[in-house]
């Protein structure tokens, strides 16, 4: 069984986690497109499509809370993870991970969700 590759859109709120972090993903056999703050997420957004947009816990609990309306709204057929969230109640949050998960569980928590990207995204994605 193959691992699915997919498109992200990494947001960070400091920059040296952006760095370590995404460089994890892509060994983890992921295109990775990072992104610093709200701002250059959004921007990211405008641009490009992805299957997965990963927002993490150095962004505000705000930029977590508004970022996944703008992915949706951008491609409502991306997933959304949110590191360091109570995602269960929103409803554009197709994941999160608790306080403190490792970055094997985040891993793991995006290997979950590749299997879960539409086609649709993937051809999007010229794959």
């Amino acid at each position: 069984m193959s691992k699915a590759k997919l498109t992200i859109l990494y947001g960070e709120g400091d920059e040296d986690v952006l760095a370590n972090q995404a460089t994890a993903i892509e060994k983890a056999g992921h295109t990775v497109q990072k992104a610093l703050g709200r701002k250059g997420i959004d921007e990211a957004l405008k641009k490009s499509k992805f299957d997965l947009v990963v927002l993490g816990a150095s962004l505000t609990r705000n930029d977590r809370h508004h970022l996944p309306y703008m992915a949706k709204k951008a491609n409502a057929e991306t997933r959304i993870l949110v590191l360091h969230a109570d995602g269960t109640r929103h409803p554009y949050v197709d994941g999160c991970t608790d306080t403190g998960a490792s970055l094997e569980n985040v891993l793991a928590k995006i290997a979950s969700m590749a299997g879960a990207v539409p086609v649709a995204a993937g051809a999007a994605a010229g794959r």
